[in-house]
């Protein structure tokens, strides 16, 4: 059974935190339309001498999702998350606890490394932890360091991706584990949403479909590029980051580079300090999913969120006809 937190959400879909593009602004109306919204922590950047800018964005979110919940206690916001990124490379992470347990955010998202004290840390807070997997192997360690329950990351996600198929990775998962499981991978229709759930999955996990609505932060020629392209756009490469992942061949040329000849970096490589170099050099280098060839046009979030779930129930009903 799913922990309260994720009951009752208008569909079981979770927004995932995209790099650069979610901010305050997406999350809050991913919240207020039903859905989990999510942001990561180092999104949040605030100027040298500045006080931390995370303080000032879940101050916010919270205060307008309390504001919300207020004026619709029929219609109440989901909850938020927030992504850390578990890395040696990443300075800012114990700051970034501290202020997450301090806020008691509710749904903590964990990536690139498992570690015991940051699922402490959201229980001692009240909150829950995911963290995000492209493996067996690191899905039972996860859950032997405390994780509360697993996102399986499949192949054709958005950004670092594993090359699993998701049949594979929710099926292996599912013989032994019994918990909370959410799958990542080219979802962008409520049908799809479905679908996850019909392999094991208890919700989905959306990010693509996101960056081409009003709220995201994201250039227009990038929400743009996500509504002109398909599946057969999306280039998997670890040169960007270190760890594989998926990008758009459109923004590929645009930077001066062959999509079909890109070198490979090793995962030594990857660094999320704030002053990372390689990361500006990268930075107009965008991420996608294969999901994309069902994103039309750029529309506010809580459409985007109606789709969903009117294309969610349609699906329920369809199957329930066979």
């Amino acid at each position: 059974m799913l922990p309260p937190i994720l009951q009752g959400l208008r569909i079981p879909v979770v927004a995932s935190p995209m790099f650069i593009v979610s901010g305050p602004e997406l999350v809050i109306a991913q919240c207020k339309a039903g859905i989990v919204g999510s942001f990561p922590a180092l999104n949040a950047r605030e100027k040298p001498g500045e006080p931390p800018l995370l303080e000032a964005w879940l101050t916010r979110i919270t205060e307008e999702l309390d504001r919300h919940n207020q004026a619709n206690p029929d219609r109440p916001a989901a909850p938020f998350a927030v992504n850390q990124i578990v890395h040696r490379s990443n300075a800012r992470l114990e700051r970034d606890i501290e202020i997450c347990h301090r806020h008691k955010v509710p749904i903590w998202i964990t990536s690139l490394g498992a570690r015991v004290e940051v699922n402490e840390a959201a229980h001692d807070c009240g909150g829950i932890a995911l963290h995000d997997v492209i493996n067996n192997v690191f899905a039972r360690k996860a859950i032997e360091k405390g994780a509360d329950g697993l996102i399986a990351v499949a192949a054709g996600a958005g950004g670092h991706a594993g090359p699993q198929s998701p049949f594979a990775l929710v099926q292996e998962i599912r013989e032994w584990w019994d918990g909370p499981l959410l799958l990542s991978g080219s979802i962008a229709t409520g049908r799809a949403v479905l679908a996850a759930q019909v392999m094991g999955a208890d919700l989905a996990y959306i990010g693509s479909p996101f960056i081409a609505t009003e709220e995201a932060n994201a250039q227009a020629e990038y929400k743009q590029m996500i509504c002109d392209a398909g599946a057969m756009d999306i280039v998997t490469s670890s040169l960007f980051t270190g760890v594989s992942g998926n990008y758009l061949a459109p923004s590929i040329r645009r930077a001066g580079l062959d999509p079909d000849r890109l070198g490979a970096a090793d995962a030594e490589t990857m660094n999320f300090a704030e002053d990372a170099s390689k990361a500006k050099a990268w930075s107009q280098i965008w991420g996608a999913g294969q999901g994309i060839g069902a994103v039309h046009d750029v529309v506010p979030a809580a459409t985007r969120v109606e789709r969903l779930a009117a294309e969610y129930v349609s699906a329920k009903a369809e199957m329930a006809r066979l």
